[in-house]
């Protein structure tokens, strides 16, 4: 098989397997990762620039990585200004309407035999200290281009005594990047289709489709781990009085603000996930906290509603499998044992939440108040009026 036929399978390989990915992180290891392997590399690296703090940020390290260099970084990024070759590249060339082209660095600063003449593009010190910091004899560095602007890169490396990159190994690499270029674009358009479908637009909290999803995930892993799931559902007292008095673009205010406050309880308790289930009705799930640990966050939670401007506090109703509510084997119980709880509080205007199975409650869903046609709510899948 002859080299461009085999160069020509790597384009098909990459650009199916960055067809696959489903989120931003399996794009980005798609496309390192397929770009490591298509040029022979033992190491690379996917970069994006960030205009707004002025530097290449690394989004994936895949293969042979250095010591301190993990997969998923989360604070590993570099100054744009200290590679000239880039800022060079992102201020001038692209702008001038170039085409964006691959250069090749070596751990000994020259240039090998058929590599691409620097001409205009600056040496940079700092790719080639790193290369032989980390034990690279050299590397072929490719712009990507996203929507007609400068992205980031794609890093390829290789091992200190192995075959330099040449002319050829630029070019290709240049390919690659067009290749995952086209990959990341796909993936960013999914994921803007997830976040429409799974987030709520007023408050950017979850939605009540995410809810439905993750509390079925939830209930499975506590009937096969027994992992411990809590739902926290409020009811935001006073939102109609807000909106009668002050108008809708007030209550939105503080429905947003409330949001807030929800996320940030939320974010107290490892994992969780605060949503909006619609009108004046929130939620946070939790699975792994016990059920104490929920009930004290839930606590400051109604004590932070209560000291927002207009509203009047909420109610708020808690079931966790942690506490004494009997068998819980299906998304539904759950909810309607929480949802119990929340109307009981709205009843007595409870300041604090009610816990179900709490202070000698004995739980029969059978007794739950009945909830006006406009406010029924129906997990994923349940059909109505059916059982626990």
């Amino acid at each position: 098989m002859g080299g461009d036929e085999v160069r020509l399978r790597a384009v098909v390989a990459l650009a199916q397997t960055m067809a696959a990915a489903c989120t931003p992180r399996d794009s980005w290891r798609a496309a390192a990762l397929g770009a490591c392997e298509a040029l022979g590399g033992s190491f690379a690296a996917l970069s994006v620039w960030e205009r707004d703090r002025g530097r290449l940020r690394v989004l994936v390290n895949v293969g042979e990585r250095a010591p301190g260099e993990e997969e998923f970084p989360e604070e590993e990024a570099y100054p744009v200004h200290q590679f000239p070759e880039i800022t060079e590249f992102l201020h001038e060339r692209w702008a001038g309407g170039g085409e964006p082209d691959a250069w090749v660095e070596t751990a000994d600063g020259s240039r090998a035999a058929g590599a691409p003449a620097r001409g205009a593009r600056p040496y940079c010190h700092q790719r080639v200290a790193a290369l032989r910091r980390r034990g690279r004899g050299c590397c072929v560095v490719a712009p990507i281009v996203l929507h007609g602007r400068a992205w980031g890169e794609l890093y390829v490396a290789r091992r200190a005594g192995e075959p330099v990159f040449d002319r050829g190994d630029a070019d290709f690499a240049t390919v690659l990047a067009a290749v995952a270029a086209a990959g990341i674009a796909q993936t960013e358009r999914l994921e803007e289709v997830r976040k429409l479908a799974f987030t709520d637009p007023l408050t950017g909290l979850a939605n009540r489709r995410a809810v439905d999803i993750r509390l079925d995930e939830a209930v499975e892993r506590h009937r096969v781990e027994d992992a411990v799931v809590s739902l926290v559902v409020c009811d935001l007292n006073g939102l109609k009085a807000v909106n009668d008095t002050h108008g809708h673009a007030v209550g939105d205010r503080l429905l947003e603000r409330f949001g807030s406050v929800l996320s940030l309880c939320g974010a107290m308790l490892p994992g969780a996930l605060a949503a909006r289930l619609g009108g004046d009705e929130f939620c946070l799930l939790t699975v792994g906290p016990g059920a104490d640990e929920v009930v004290r966050v839930a606590e400051e939670l109604c004590a932070r509603a209560v000291g927002l401007e207009l509203g009047n506090g909420v109610a708020c109703g808690i079931a966790s499998t942690g506490d004494d509510i009997g068998p819980v084997r299906s998304a539904r119980r759950l909810f309607r044992l929480a949802d119990a709880a929340q109307y009981r509080a709205k009843a007595a205007h409870s300041r604090t939440p009610v816990v179900a199975g709490r202070d000698g409650e004995v739980i029969r869903l059978a007794d739950s108040p009945p909830r006006s046609p406009h406010d029924r709510r129906r997990l994923r899948g349940s059909p109505p009026g059916g059982g626990n």
